[in-house]
């Protein structure tokens, strides 16, 4: 009796083994450790009449991907584990074929692989899920062009979690989310996307686009992936907002936070301003609720309006740490005390003055005050001010309020303080640290204003301003309500990552020219939800180049973490990404000219180099060159976490170490084996896992690496449940001591992170 199966558009026809056969061998094809046989074998398909193809594939793809890390006799009786990592590649590609299958019906063309872009374009735009523009601004030869330069071959450099995750979650999809787009027509639609703008040479600067992202020698911002081609391209990964000491301010924040979730952004809130809890409010004594009722009003937003329906809002809320509310604040995610009083889903984060660890080292007391009673009887925000060297303005101020007799404070000891800190970080990985003097003296636009506040993921570190209500007035003959404010500066983050696990040294700077071109477009092109994000965008044009493919680059080049020759690389090679990115900058600033703030920057100036020791030639012309024609982009260089876009390119997280070398994920009914990059017997003792190195050496890397990067890294320190509260008081210190800025999560050993997918580029 024949057996019957049911192919993907509906059709029934006898079963042919043999092209099951193929098909296998196709995806073992040049992957000489993989055996065909072997795969069919170990699936041990069952083929019954009625089967779907899209069965017999989901059963082969499955099975190929177990195959990874397999247990076997190691010759003495003992089980050990034994990993392939080919079957990752043989796994994604059987997931590819599937692909083209589902793109093939929906597209209705009988070609296996890739159909007709121009088609697959016009259809898009005809369905509202691509944007005018690609038919208005492209001619259809242009079309033609550049859907023959894309290479469908490309494809094969996934691994099966990178394509598995990009097809999920990136691939523009049809209304019952059939499959349409195929993973190289999505690089190509960016690409052209953001192409756009260099008018006659937009064709050029689409096919250099595209050879960078399909090759994955980079990885784009979150936002950018999904956003970039669609009609709503909101392609911003994180704002940062500051809260003004009022309700109006309160709730336009909230506003704002909204709209930017609702397109897939997240946002860092400074709410140091507000009152603390039995503050006085227009003259009456005991009244305000300080901090917290506010942190969990941005806590259910976060909650209610998701991330483009993918996840729920990210938001992070930082409080200065001299605030009165600091103790219930640092516990917010903490499972003790009153529910009522906490927000499991806003991270916590502080800002952190020279003062309070200098005491902390003294084991001094420090003092903690209501920054509205400042404001009463000083005259001036004690949030407002910062140190910069021998220029010690926050401190001074700081000192003269404690000795104030008219200004209530509550005097603590620092070191009990920094155990509230270790023990909900402990507990939750949470707060984050921001260093603000530390952050502000190395600022390069400290003369247009200042950083009070990072954002989500804790790598930007650009100024933040406060929006202010004027009034608001009615138009009798319209009906019109008019609002009219005084726009304070929101941070807009726009993310790359040059992917090192890729490239070699010799392509650094094109690599990095390009980046910085791609994304000075973004700003151009975006579509900004909020408008003060659009304006302060406009004023500073700062972007974020960073680096995934950290640890990968290491092993590749036989360093290994815990040595003085990573430390010396890491300085070396971040040196030359500082110098590439500033240079290209000040190339884009010749063609199109220098960010509207950059008069009196440090860039212009030179104090930017001079601080960082840049006194080379090729510097000292460089910094000379950049006072001459500018620089285009306020702010530069910024590392992202990078943790699902770095799965996409099959490389390592942000500058974090591995977790693990290999391991297996179980996950809605499915385990997925994953190995670290390129792990084979040559590497494995080169890859050491973060919880088992010293953190000391990361802490020194981090530091090594910040003194070229004008912004922050989102960087983790990996304690395990061994360590004594001695020995991360000592990590907090000396990161602090090396010039760290930012300090992302401290990663428990025993507890999971919710990660920020925003950020990840």
């Amino acid at each position: 009796m024949e057996i019957m199966i049911t192919k993907r558009d509906g059709r029934v026809e006898p079963l042919s083994v043999e092209k099951t056969k193929r098909m296998i061998a196709f995806a073992c094809l040049g992957l000489d450790a993989c055996d065909p046989l072997e795969l069919e074998m170990d699936s041990k398909l069952q083929f019954v009449d009625g089967m779907t193809t899209k069965q017999i594939q989901k059963i082969l793809v499955q099975t190929a991907i177990e195959k990874v890390i397999q247990k076997t006799d190691d010759g003495f009786g003992n089980q050990v584990n034994r990993m392939n990592q080919d079957w990752q590649f043989v796994a994604a590609r059987l997931f590819l074929f599937d692909l083209y299958k589902e793109a093939a019906i929906n597209r209705q063309y009988k070609a296996f692989g890739y159909g007709n872009f121009p088609n697959l374009v016009h259809t898009l735009v005809e369905k509202e899920k691509y944007a005018r523009f690609f038919v208005d601004a492209y001619t259809p030869e242009e079309l033609q062009e550049l859907g023959n330069y894309i290479q469908p071959k490309r494809d094969y450099l996934f691994n099966y979690e990178g394509i598995k995750l990009l097809a999920d979650r990136y691939l523009v999809k049809g209304y019952d989310k059939e499959i349409f787009e195929l993973p190289q027509e999505r690089f190509m639609a960016i690409a052209m996307h953001l192409a756009l703008v260099e008018g006659d040479k937009k064709v050029t600067f689409a096919k250099k686009f595209y050879d960078l992202m399909s090759q994955l020698k980079m990885t784009t911002a979150t936002p950018t992936l999904a956003n970039a081609g669609t009609p709503f391209h909101q392609l911003s990964s994180c704002f940062i907002s500051g809260v003004d000491d009022n309700l109006w301010s309160i709730y336009d924040v909230n506003a704002k936070f909204s709209r930017v979730s609702k397109h897939g952004g997240a946002l860092g809130i400074y709410l140091g301003k507000v009152r603390a809890l039995h503050s006085d409010i227009r003259g009456f004594k005991n009244s305000s609720g300080g901090v917290i009722p506010w942190t969990r009003l941005y806590n259910d937003t976060a909650v209610a309006v998701d991330q483009l329906g993918k996840r729920k809002g990210g938001a992070t809320v930082t409080l200065d740490v001299w605030h009165k509310d600091f103790y219930e604040f640092v516990e917010l995610r903490t499972n003790n005390g009153d529910d009522r009083r906490k927000a499991h889903d806003i991270f916590p984060a502080l800002s952190i003055p020279n003062i309070f660890m200098e005491r902390l080292e003294r084991r001094q007391p420090f003092t903690l005050f209501d920054p509205h009673e400042i404001l009463m009887v000083k005259g001036w925000a004690l949030e407002d001010f910062y140190d910069d060297g021998d220029q010690k303005e926050f401190t001074k101020r700081y000192i003269e309020c404690e000795k104030d007799p008219n200004i209530h404070g509550t005097e603590v000891m620092a070191l009990d303080m920094m155990k509230k800190i270790m023990r909900s970080a402990v507990e939750t990985g949470t707060p984050f640290i921001f260093f603000r003097d530390t952050v502000n003296a190395a600022n390069p636009n400290k003369h247009a204003g200042m950083i009070y506040a990072s954002n989500l993921c804790h790598e930007i570190a650009q100024n933040v301003g406060f929006t202010k209500l004027l009034d608001e007035t009615v138009n009798e003959e319209t009906g019109e309500l008019i609002t009219r404010t005084a726009t304070g500066d929101m941070v807009t983050c726009n993310l790359n990552s040059i992917n090192l696990g890729k490239i070699t040294d010799e392509e650094l700077e094109e690599n990095i020219a390009l980046q910085i071109r791609m994304l000075d477009n973004v700003i151009t092109i975006n579509q900004a939800p909020v408008p003060e994000s659009r304006m302060t965008s406009d004023k500073y044009r700062a972007i974020g180049l960073g680096t995934s493919g950290y640890h990968h680059y290491l092993v590749k080049h036989a360093i290994q973490w815990e040595t003085d020759e990573h430390i010396a690389t890491a300085d070396r090679l971040f040196e030359n990404i500082a110098y590439a990115a500033i240079k290209a900058s000040m190339e884009l600033a010749k063609e199109k000219g220098a960010y509207p703030a950059f008069k009196g920057s440090e860039w212009e100036t030179g104090a930017y180099f001079i601080r960082r020791g840049y006194t080379s030639p090729r510097w000292q012309q460089l910094a000379a060159d950049v006072k001459q024609y500018g620089i285009r982009n306020g702010y530069l260089l910024a590392i992202a976490p990078t943790g699902s876009t770095s799965n996409i390119a099959n490389t390592t997280a942000g500058i974090d170490p591995i977790f693990k070398k290999f391991f297996v994920e179980e996950k809605k009914g499915s385990i997925t084996p994953k190995t670290a990059p390129d792990l084979d017997n040559t590497t494995f003792w080169l890859y050491k896992e973060a919880h088992t190195i010293n953190q000391q050496w990361s802490i020194k890397a981090c530091a090594t690496r910040q003194r070229h990067i004008d912004q922050a890294q989102s960087f983790n320190l990996y304690i395990t449940p061994t360590m004594k509260a001695k020995e991360i008081l000592d990590l907090y210190m000396e990161a602090y001591k090396q010039g760290v800025k930012t300090i992302y999560y401290i990663r428990n050993q025993s507890l999971e992170m919710d990660e920020c997918t925003s950020c990840s580029s």
